[in-house]
């Protein structure tokens, strides 16, 4: 079954947006672990290992228009969201020694030219709960 043309927009725009908060991230000496990992909770869009940091990264897209961040379309329930998925992805890979952080990256397209992108490390804390 094919998507409806606006909904396949909408979701390469996430793809692009993914590819370069990986790229941006990938520069600054993370290493990434994978991508778009899904569970019954939810997606996290990229995990990434920050030297013996676990980091979870939501990226957030838009076009740019007005003057709205992409961050203002990040609920709280999304964000419980993300930290569900992490304990899960946490204890999937055996629960290593590790600390964890939950990140934001913005990506501001127009059209094809990036014309913003922003790294907010730590940019929510693990407030809903703790991973055991």
């Amino acid at each position: 079954m094919a998507l409806p043309k606006g909904r396949a927009r909408h979701l390469q725009l996430g793809r692009r947006g993914e590819r370069l908060a990986a790229k941006l991230l990938t520069v600054k000496g993370l290493e990434l672990l994978t991508r778009n990992w899904r569970c019954r909770s939810g997606e996290l869009d990229l995990v990434m290992r920050d030297g013996m940091t676990l980091v979870f990264v939501e990226v957030k897209t838009r076009r740019h228009r007005g003057n709205r961040r992409p961050a203002a379309n990040l609920s709280s329930r999304q964000r419980q969201r993300n930290f569900r998925a992490g304990e899960l992805y946490f204890r999937r890979i055996g629960q290593p020694n590790l600390v964890y952080r939950f990140d934001l990256v913005e990506v501001v397209l127009d059209r094809r030219r990036l014309v913003d992108i922003r790294h907010w490390p730590n940019y929510w804390s693990s407030q809903f709960a703790v991973i055991k």
